[in-house]
């Protein structure tokens, strides 16, 4: 038996084995971690030591964007009418700007920065709205409602609404810590800090603070690159016009975008990216061409219509940040410049067609104190494609923004695009319209002849006389359109309208609007820029059968017109684009005028019709020898008593195989005997005549050489 004493000393030797493995357990577990930390730190040193050098030096990565150049614009024959030049912006760059927290550093760049720039005479961004008084005071600048709205919101001051001016300085002066500044220094900095705010500034929102500096000026930055921190001098592209009066109206012209645009740019951005089938790749394209607060965007024109077509897509620039605080930047994605549209417009033709309607409408006018204005419309008959389109006057592109206070107030409006937006009555250009009723309506047929005494009276309380007082005598249509006798077609509007034996205005305007609405008068044009809505009219449809009443038509809308006359009934939607290609010359687009549709009606109809039309234009001795034969109907429109009639010219040659049709309108104290006369010389240049509208030799040459050796 054991006695306490052993069964103690038992006790004591159990206790030291179990103390003694806890040890070694606890020994085997330190050796084992220091083991993996031993592996893993040959793993970090040897191993893989170029990641994490790299990893260790890449501390931070920012993207910012590179912009691309918008496409260029070219004439159907690939002559440029809008190009890009380079230019040298200066650009705040947030990767290296210094930020909010060295507020004091911003703003001793940013004034010696618009101090270089004034030096020299270069304008700078300054959008805050807000100007310093000669007397010291501060006042908002005019016109700047939404900006002021903005400054005093909880974005920026947080001020109430009815804070003045210099209650929206002094608190600006605050918040950017402007006190050690004169007024006039402070509110320059006050501006920049201002914009940088407004557009979110950061690596992926720059700001440009000039559009274009000197290369002199950019090198004085460039030279003072360790002050000038995150100023870059960025070389971009701005809209260059070759001649910027060419078609100034249709070209367009581009700007900053303003709040709605961003707003509805920045909407459309989301809807789209938020398709949960885009691919990654098309997320960050459609991201790439997304816009910023201060892009650039077609303001009107065509520069507005193919905007998504002219944008590209910007690249992006990537900025390393070092653990040393270096700074490196790369491309890691090229920009993609826009595409190039082509015009169906031929800019020799535009400008020639420009000229010819400049010069005549200032020789001709009659009242100095009423403006010449006048405009041409040149279509392809057999395409729908518009070849010039004219407004008198007009201005240039290149010095737009320059000279846009003195165009916004000159009475003679040359901003405004005369041959889309302004509508009139047609006049008697109207009547081939009333003869294509008549005759589809069977009120009259090739043989029917009308007596014209010089006096309408079908109605005893209205009797309007036909412009012949001593009347025309027996007509027939063609005779009727060539003599452009009244009594005739208000004869022709009245029998529309007959219900039995009884008159009804209401079934005659029917009547008339149906075919004209096959003529395309009833809608617009279809061109791919701002037009004005056309006028059917709703009155007397024997008024309304010579182009009076309520007819009201753009020119362009009576080009169309014309044109699906002189090729006896297809109606186009006209059409100011040919193709659209990417930078490589890769056909994108190739567009058409589409087929509105046709007129079906016997050709002895469309031939009598053209009868009248060629019959009008012989009657003109100025067209005596001209060496294209052409048909036309010149018309006469009233706008109101108190100033002189506008003259009408719709027409096409060549007669017997139509190539070109055109419409023009000349307003304000002229003759349709005028508007005919600018025809000739539209005529003379489209189909490049002498001065005298004649057959060069060569071209005479080539005529008798085509009729000699025609035929199998």
């Amino acid at each position: 038996m054991f006695s306490k004493t052993d069964e103690k000393g038992a006790a004591n030797l159990d206790n030291k084995k179990q103390i003694r493995r806890r040890i070694l357990i606890f020994t085997v577990s330190v050796l084992f971690l220091f083991s993996l930390f031993a592996v893993d730190l040959f793993r970090i040193q040897i191993v893989n030591a170029a990641d994490y050098s790299t990893q260790r030096v890449a501390l931070s990565e920012t993207k910012s964007t590179i912009a691309a150049s918008r496409g260029e614009i070219l004439d159907c024959n690939g002559t440029p009418l809008v190009t890009n030049e380079q230019i040298n912006s200066v650009v705040l760059n947030a990767s290296y700007f210094p930020s909010t927290k060295e507020q004091d550093k911003r703003n001793e760049i940013i004034l010696s920065l618009i101090n270089l720039l004034e030096s020299e005479g270069t304008a700078w961004n300054d959008n805050l709205p807000l100007v310093l008084n000669s007397d010291g005071s501060v006042s908002f600048k005019e016109n700047a409602d939404k900006d002021i709205t903005y400054l005093k919101s909880k974005d920026v001051l947080y001020l109430n609404s009815y804070a003045t001016a210099q209650n929206c300085f002094d608190e600006l002066v605050e918040k950017f810590s402007l006190g050690n500044y004169s007024a006039a220094d402070a509110l320059k900095i006050a501006s920049v800090c201002y914009s940088l705010k407004k557009i979110s500034f950061s690596a992926a929102n720059p700001f440009t603070v000039a559009d274009s500096v000197s290369p002199t000026l950019a090198a004085k930055i460039k030279e003072n690159s360790s002050f000038y921190r995150g100023v870059d001098i960025n070389v971009t592209t701005a809209r260059h016009y070759t001649d910027g009066t060419i078609a100034p109206h249709i070209i367009g012209i581009t700007g900053k975008l303003n709040e709605s645009e961003y707003k509805d740019r920045t909407d459309a951005y989301k809807a789209e990216s938020a398709d949960q089938n885009l691919t990654t790749e098309q997320k960050t394209t459609l991201s790439l061409r997304a816009y910023a607060m201060d892009d650039t965007i077609g303001k009107f024109g065509l520069e507005s219509a193919m905007e998504d077509y002219l944008r590209g897509t910007n690249g992006i620039m990537t900025t390393t940040t070092a653990s040393d605080g270096t700074k490196t930047s790369e491309i890691t994605r090229e920009p993609v410049d826009g595409d190039t549209v082509i015009l169906t417009l031929d800019s020799v033709l535009q400008k020639k067609v420009q000229d010819s309607l400049a010069a005549f409408v200032e020789k001709y006018r009659d009242k100095d104190a009423i403006p010449a204005v006048g405009s041409a419309v040149v279509m392809d008959v057999n395409t729908g494609a518009v070849l010039a389109c004219a407004t008198y006057p007009s201005y240039d592109l290149n010095t737009y923004y320059q000279n846009y206070d003195a165009l916004s107030k000159d009475k003679s409006s040359p901003l405004w695009n005369r041959a889309l937006m302004s509508t009139y009555e047609p006049g008697s250009t109207f009547k081939m319209v009333s003869s294509t009723a008549a005759l589809m309506e069977h009120v009259i047929d090739l043989t029917t002849r009308i007596e014209c005494p010089g006096i309408f009276t079908r109605f005893s309380d209205y009797q309007p006389r036909c412009w012949k007082r001593s009347g025309h005598g027996s007509l027939n249509v063609s005779e009727a359109i060539t003599n452009s006798c009244n009594v005739f077609f208000y004869e022709v509007g009245y029998q529309l309208g007959l219900n039995g034996d009884k008159y009804d205005q209401d079934l005659g305007n029917e009547k008339l609007a149906k075919y004209a609405s096959m003529y395309g008068l009833n809608e617009k044009s279809g061109i791919e820029i701002e037009e004005s809505e056309p006028q059917i009219s709703d009155a007397l449809s024997v008024v309304s059968a010579i182009g009076q009443g309520t007819n009201n038509f753009t020119t362009v809308g009576l080009a169309r017109y014309v044109t699906t006359v002189a090729n006896s009934g297809t109606c186009y939607d006209l059409t100011l684009l040919d193709k659209v290609t990417d930078t490589s010359g890769n056909l994108l687009v190739n567009y058409s005028a589409n087929v509105r549709n046709t007129i079906d009606m016997p050709q002895s109809y469309w031939n009598a019709i053209h009868q009248g039309m060629r019959g009008v234009v012989q009657n003109k001795k100025y067209y005596q020898d001209f060496g294209v034969e052409v048909a036309g109907k010149t018309g006469t429109a009233e706008e109101d008593k108190s100033r002189p009639n506008h003259g009408l010219f719709v027409g096409y040659a060549p007669y017997d195989n139509p190539e070109v049709s055109m419409a023009i309108r000349i307003a304000n104290g002229y003759s349709s005997d005028y508007a005919c006369q600018l025809s000739k010389q539209l005529m003379t240049v489209y189909f490049d005549l002498d001065e005298n509208g004649a057959l060069t030799d060569s071209q005479t040459a080539l005529s008798l050489e085509t009729v000699v050796g025609g035929g199998d």
